[in-house]
């Protein structure tokens, strides 16, 4: 799996996801559509897993976080930014979404939760806020950020 790869892979996801409200439905939908069982699911998996691995994933380190955006907001991307962050039992740094997140939700240690989340998605709303967690043991989460907007607040 090289950078380009994992690129047309997500972009078959975000194809999907172009135009389409960033809320609860959106969630349903996602998990509906690619359960953390279904091939879709698993092939984002192993490729970010692989992609850590080989080292052009999760690249950077602070605060005992393991994370890096692979792609800015791209048209190949339909305007997704694209992150993969590597976390184990700890909370990430406070942030908005001003117009909204999709994570992906990987654990590699069966049964860690990332926010209260089992294995599967997860959707925030625009203008939503969170400190992202992960507990019960190591996971990894693609976030998908429209127009790659992220916002950190002081903590």
């Amino acid at each position: 799996m090289s950078p380009p790869d994992f690129q047309r892979l997500v972009a078959g996801v975000t194809s999907q996801l172009a135009g389409r409200p960033i809320d609860a439905a959106l969630a349903d939908w996602l998990n509906d559509t690619w359960p953390a069982h279904s091939d879709v699911f698993r092939e984002l998996a192993d490729a970010c897993r692989e992609g850590v691995a080989q080292g052009w994933l999760c690249n950077r380190e602070a605060g005992g976080l393991r994370y890096g955006r692979i792609f800015k907001a791209l048209p190949d991307t339909h305007d997704f930014s694209v992150d993969v962050v590597d976390m184990k039992d700890i909370a990430g740094p406070h942030h908005v979404h001003p117009h909204g997140e999709i994570d992906l939700i990987m654990p590699l240690t069966e049964g860690a939760t990332f926010d209260g989340h089992p294995a599967g998605w997860c959707v925030y709303g625009p203008g939503s806020a969170h400190r992202p967690t992960v507990a019960g043991g190591e996971a990894l989460v693609l976030y998908l950020l429209p127009q790659g907007a992220i916002e950190f607040t002081p903590s």
